[in-house]
């Protein structure tokens, strides 16, 4: 099956799902990911890795839904839970202005106390004070509790929003869209057709959005290329899609962190990433994600068929609530995509681009002050061992008895 997959790909022809789950099960990695290379210079300049600088706030951490991979979420009345108003949104947007973000995606969790006048609100106030910065704020299920609280259609709510000056959905929500998965890690959201349903009105009224994707829990290789298939035909439907974006889920403190028993690595992410550029033949551009997968895995992610490096993420909180945390600067982030070998290019939400710096023989002339490869703050999980297999700890290091002050690891003979 493998040589029909490469002659349709460098062909133009599409692929089915039996060939998609063929290259989720049994492709080997390098031949998927030279072949997803070859698709994504097909569809931008091969020499060029985009980036956006952004944030990413809150604007309340309350929520009703209760899903099963969430560390973020307090509930109503809980004392960690927090509500901000228009003014500390808007305090959140002139840090993110002072920064130079280009992009604010604001989220927050389904909140039943929060009137409806307050989205529209942020938006047109966003657009009022800080009119450099595009608000890229709600997810699908923020959409769903605006029309709730409303009385609005689907439709109207994104009508709203639209005249107060939004332009573009973030695709948050989605994790898996089959029903079987989202049955089991997120009921309250319904199927997938609630996310679905979302992103077709918001197309419809003039919108661009995203497509997401959160894998690495309980879905089949079947389940992922069932997502892949909804979110094809809708671009097919629509063309809103601007990018596709998949990340691997994060166990620490969630609800369901004893039952998933494996975590998803770089292998897994990158199979991913190749597959999804291969099988959405309508999408221009999928997005790397140094943030969730780490910078070395997000640089590899780069000739996997990713031909963007995502954004500069100057505050995260959903992940941050699980113990995955990971930073970076601007000069950073040109500094990776430069050492994977492409130029870096500022953009915009919509994949404009608004500077192209130099490319990697700038990196013999860079100052002393950008780093060359730092990988900052990112936590270990907590169930990665103490001590590895085949390795000895000598007394005295982390997670050792005190006695000793070598912080080596030595092999055994």
């Amino acid at each position: 099956m493998g040589s029909t997959i490469e002659n349709k790909v460098l062909n133009g022809e599409r692929l089915t799902t039996q060939e998609g789950v063929h290259l989720l099960a049994d492709t080997p990695l390098l031949e998927l990911g030279a072949l997803a290379r070859e698709a994504r210079a097909r569809k931008t300049d091969p020499s060029i890795v985009t980036y956006v600088i952004d944030t990413n706030p809150n604007y309340t951490n309350v929520c009703t839904v209760d899903c099963h991979f969430c560390a973020f979420y307090r509930k109503p009345g809980h004392a960690e839970g927090y509500t901000h108003d228009v003014e500390g949104v808007m305090e959140m947007m002139e840090a993110a202005d002072r920064l130079g973000a280009t992009t604010v995606l604001l989220q927050g969790g389904l909140n039943p106390a929060i009137p409806w006048e307050f989205y529209p609100t942020i938006v047109r106030e966003s657009r009022r004070r800080y009119p450099r910065i595009t608000p890229h704020f709600f997810s699908a299920p923020e959409i769903h509790q605006m029309a709730e609280v409303s009385g609005l259609p689907i439709e109207g709510v994104l009508e709203a929003l639209y005249e107060a000056g939004q332009r573009t959905l973030p695709g948050g929500g989605a994790e898996i869209l089959a029903r079987r998965v989202r049955r089991r890690i997120s009921i309250k959201k319904g199927g997938p057709e609630a996310w679905l349903d979302v992103h077709r009105a918001a197309h419809r009224v003039g919108m661009r959005s995203t497509a997401t994707m959160m894998y690495g829990h309980v879905e089949t290789d079947a389940e992922v290329i069932e997502h892949l298939d909804y979110i094809r035909d809708l671009q097919d439907e629509t063309g809103g899609f601007t990018a596709f974006v998949p990340w691997s889920y994060k166990r620490g403190n969630t609800p369901m962190e004893s039952k998933v028993k494996h975590v998803a690595g770089a292998s897994r992410y990158l199979r991913i990433l190749a597959a999804s550029r291969l099988y959405l033949d309508n999408f221009t551009h999928v997005q790397a994600s140094w943030f969730s997968e780490g910078k070395k895995t997000g640089q590899i992610a780069l000739h996997f068929g990713a031909d963007d490096f995502g954004g500069t993420l100057f505050e995260e909180n959903v992940h941050l609530a699980t113990g995955h945390v990971n930073k970076t600067t601007v000069a950073e982030v040109e500094t990776l995509i430069r050492e994977s070998g492409f130029t870096p290019a500022q953009r915009t939400t919509l994949y404009e681009i608004l500077r192209v710096a130099p490319g990697p023989e700038a990196l013999d002339t860079l100052a002393d002050d950008v780093p060359i490869f730092v990988e900052s703050l990112r936590e270990l999980p907590p169930e990665y061992p103490t001590v590895l297999e085949g390795e000895e700890r000598v007394p005295g290091t982390p997670g050792m008895p005190a006695g000793g002050d070598s912080s080596t690891l030595v092999m055994p003979k």
